[in-house]
């Protein structure tokens, strides 16, 4: 487990609900996390290695993103309080990369100055919705991202002429425009104010462009330890063909190409699949190829057309996978699955569906990629098992194979 240089103290821990720092140590946590992840998995999976903490767990995250509001008469920015829509201002986060929040303090500041109208989203009246800032650790590029209500956005030339004389690090400026009345922070339109509209960081030796709508990993350093254990697990001698399923910008299929024969990474998300040619082409991988689709339809398509794959790297939302995915995995006779999960309920629920199809959880690394929240990634390494190693629930739940 990781080990804490100094532990600090949060001025907003009794307010804010977006993380628990505070609420005991760090080796505490990383204990507790230890336990949660084994609870929900330990019955599938033969061994679970101990969970690789950070060494420094503060100002980690390269994403940072407030919401705008007023206190009285004054413009500020942070978060909601947990389990309400109470704006609590923040203006500095020990979690959040030191100049994002810097950055976000100073728009709050210049929203005011301006006299830009809040959006009010009781009333869905008002403009300025929310700040986001991205960075690139490795690149030191940061984007801000201004969300507003409407395409409109007065004086926007002058606003991001003083933004960029307060903070010269910014190296672009986009306008998102989000109209519709939701909890949902980024709309689909983007207007890019200053700069190309995207940043670049460094993993593992590749580059990779991100855009404001894209997904990518808000913990740059312990993401290079999580991949580096998908890598392992995958186990590549360089003649398989590996399918990157819910790939997003494409980062854990690119740093796998190097050992495999060919990549397939399968996207929903347009904006991401355009992102993750792009990141291909500037890294002169020639083996991988970015599909936009729904990556169940993709392989059951796949398999149909009596086509295989020999590993499957799976990454899904907090909400998991489906039955449906599972199926589609299984029918490509894959002879390992390795799954990426941010939950360790969700992932229980998946390697019991995989271990009703043949397929067994051999071994688990967890990763803290998130301190002081409730949240701990895990890469699970699955098998195909055969003859007498195959095991098939049917009578009992569960599939514990220990």
């Amino acid at each position: 487990m990781g080990s804490v240089v100094s532990e600090e103290r949060c001025l907003y821990a009794a307010k804010c609900g977006a993380c628990h720092i505070g609420e005991m140590s760090y080796e505490q946590e990383l204990a507790e996390k230890n336990k949660w992840v084994i609870s929900h998995i330990g019955k599938y999976c033969h061994q679970i290695h101990d969970i690789i903490g950070m060494y420094y767990p503060y100002h980690y995250r390269n994403k940072v993103h407030a919401v705008l509001g007023k206190v009285k008469d004054t413009v500020v920015a942070g978060t909601y309080a947990e389990g309400t829509h109470t704006i609590i201002p923040v203006n500095s986060c020990l979690i959040e990369d030191v100049q994002a929040s810097a950055i976000i303090q100073t728009v709050a500041e210049l929203i005011q100055s301006f006299k830009l109208w809040v959006y009010n989203e009781d009333t869905g009246r008002g403009l300025m919705r929310h700040i986001l800032v991205r960075k690139g650790t490795a690149t030191k590029q940061i984007m801000v991202v201004l969300v507003t209500a409407s395409t409109e956005f007065p004086h926007k030339n002058h606003f991001v002429e003083v933004l960029r004389t307060r903070h010269p690090e910014i190296t672009t400026i986009v306008q998102n425009i989000n109209t519709k009345q939701t909890s949902m922070v980024l709309g689909d339109k983007n207007k890019i104010l200053y700069g190309q509209g995207y940043i670049e960081d460094v993993l593992l030796g590749l580059r990779f462009r991100i855009s404001s709508n894209s997904f990518y990993q808000v913990n740059s350093a312990q993401t290079q330890v999580l991949y580096k254990k998908v890598i392992q697990a995958a186990a590549l001698t360089g003649d398989e063909t590996v399918i990157d399923a819910y790939c997003g910008i494409g980062t854990i299929g690119m740093c796998m190409h190097a050992k495999a024969r060919r990549v397939i990474g399968i996207e929903l998300n347009e904006q991401a699949v355009k992102d993750a040619r792009e990141n291909a082409k500037q890294n002169h991988l020639k083996k991988i190829q970015f599909v936009a689709a729904d990556a169940t339809e993709y392989m059951t398509q796949m398999s149909q057309n009596g086509m295989r794959a020999d590993v499957i790297i799976m990454d899904p939302p907090r909400s998991g996978s489906t039955e449906a995915f599972v199926k589609a995995t299984v029918s490509l006779r894959p002879r390992c699955v390795v799954y990426v999960s941010c939950n360790p309920e969700t992932l229980g629920r998946d390697l019991e569906w995989f271990c009703r199809e043949g397929y067994i959880a051999e071994e688990a690394w967890i990763v803290d990629m998130f301190s002081f929240t409730q949240h701990v990634e895990t890469c699970v390494l699955l098998s195909q098992q055969r003859g007498d190693d195959y095991i098939k629930v049917s009578l009992e739940p569960g599939c514990n194979t220990r």
